[in-house]
């Protein structure tokens, strides 16, 4: 009756110890799980993107003036009074309309007067050919004196100036009078008038009568510094020349009054071959069409130039950038999704990107948020982030597939 008390016994304890076996087991499992959870927890998310390579073009900024490509003052040649006004003020005109008629009386009498003294002198010039082929002759055989001839050669050349005196006060008449009809000498669009009709004008009175511009095509002046002068030697750009060997051309855009940017582009075609040594700067001219006269004379603007064009520059959000007295750096995650610090060499800024010189390639997976919280070899869980900024979903892949197995079964 013994032995089946101490084998039911034995039966008890080695159960027991098998439970006990199996929760030291479970609890030792939870701990593991726990650890990798908590390491998995600790890992930072951050905002990557990859760098690109593109085509970065390169702007000034500069405050510029629009001026007409051609202003002409209208203004009276001759005195007189003015009789008619044939335009309407602001109306677009051609070049050669009549716009003005100053009183011709005194100038068509001047223009009759010189036409009669022309016949005049041309009679005696007549004359005096006649009288000289009469002495010719006479002389040779002996019947007139050597003085007699030299007189009539004499009076025929002074016949003949006269003439051509008379010839020239009335091409001046002529011209005096073709002056009383004030013309065009552009096309454009002509100002108000500045005399009323019945005013005497004239170089003496009031010469300036209207203005006539032709905003067709406007030209941009603006100021460059000595330094843009070297940074575009340097790109073996020549302002005011074009470059057929190269791809693109230094073209201007302006911004209107409303911060529109104007819808025609413009062309750089002369550069100041000096700087003003008062300002350090020397003068630039862009000449842009205006065919809906969108832009006026006179009125200032923002102009931008584009002065270089880098090819296949390597191109990084610019909030991915940290600048310190030692330098820029940025954190690049590797593959196996720890992160590095690398100093880098930067290029000009364009908007909210900046070219990198030196230090990092195309394609390379840049932290650009969460940078405060990294170090040097850490590991980060990314989450993949537009130039723009719109956040897209997590890239997993980039995680170690240990760690994913370990979150699914969590979900689990």
């Amino acid at each position: 009756m013994k032995k089946p008390q101490l084998k039911s016994k034995k039966s008890v304890v080695f159960l027991a110890c098998a439970i006990l076996a199996v929760l030291a087991a479970v609890v030792v499992i939870m701990i593991i799980r726990n650890g990798r959870h908590r390491s998995v927890a600790d890992e930072p998310v951050v905002g990557i993107t990859r760098s690109v390579s593109d085509d970065v073009e390169i702007y000034g900024e500069y405050v510029g003036r629009v001026r007409a490509s051609q202003f002409v003052e209208v203004r009276a040649r001759v005195e007189g009074y003015l009789e008619k006004m044939l335009f309407e003020e602001g109306s677009q005109v051609s070049k050669g309309q009549v716009l003005f008629v100053i009183n011709p009386d005194t100038y068509k009498a001047r223009v009759d007067k010189a036409r009669a003294q022309l016949k005049k002198d041309e009679a005696q010039a007549l004359k005096t050919r006649r009288d000289l082929e009469r002495i010719r002759p006479l002389y040779e055989q002996n019947a007139a004196s050597q003085l007699d001839l030299d007189n009539a050669v004499a009076a025929y050349e002074t016949a003949t100036a006269a003439v051509g005196m008379s010839k020239a006060d009335l091409a001046q008449a002529e011209l005096e009078l073709s002056y009383t009809t004030v013309r065009s000498p552009i096309r454009g669009r002509i100002s108000e008038r500045m005399v009323d009709v019945g005013t005497l004008v004239g170089p003496g009175a009031k010469s300036l009568l209207a203005t006539v511009v032709e905003s067709d095509t406007v030209l941009i002046d603006f100021s460059m510094t000595a330094l843009d002068y070297l940074k575009s030697k340097e790109r073996n750009v020549e302002l005011g020349e074009r470059n057929a060997s190269r791809g693109w051309q230094p073209y201007v855009t302006i911004t209107l009054a409303d911060n529109t940017v104007y819808l025609h582009k413009g062309m750089v075609d002369f550069a100041e071959p000096q700087v003003d040594p008062n300002t350090g700067t020397f003068s630039v001219r862009a000449r842009m069409p205006n065919p809906e006269r969108s832009i006026l004379p006179g009125q200032f603007t923002k102009v931008r130039v584009l002065l270089d064009v880098r090819e296949d520059a390597t191109v990084v959000p610019l909030k991915g950038v940290i600048i310190e007295k030692g330098g820029a750096y940025i954190y690049v995650m590797r593959q196996d999704s720890t992160v590095e610090k690398r100093f880098i060499e930067l290029g000009p800024e364009i908007d909210n990107r900046v070219v990198v010189e030196r230090g990092l390639a195309s394609g390379e997976n840049v932290v650009i948020e969460g940078q405060h919280k990294l170090t040097p070899g850490m590991k980060v869980r990314p989450v993949e982030e537009t130039f723009d900024g719109d956040r897209e979903a997590p890239d997993t892949t980039a995680v170690s597939s240990g760690n994913d197995a370990e979150a699914k079964s969590e979900k689990k």
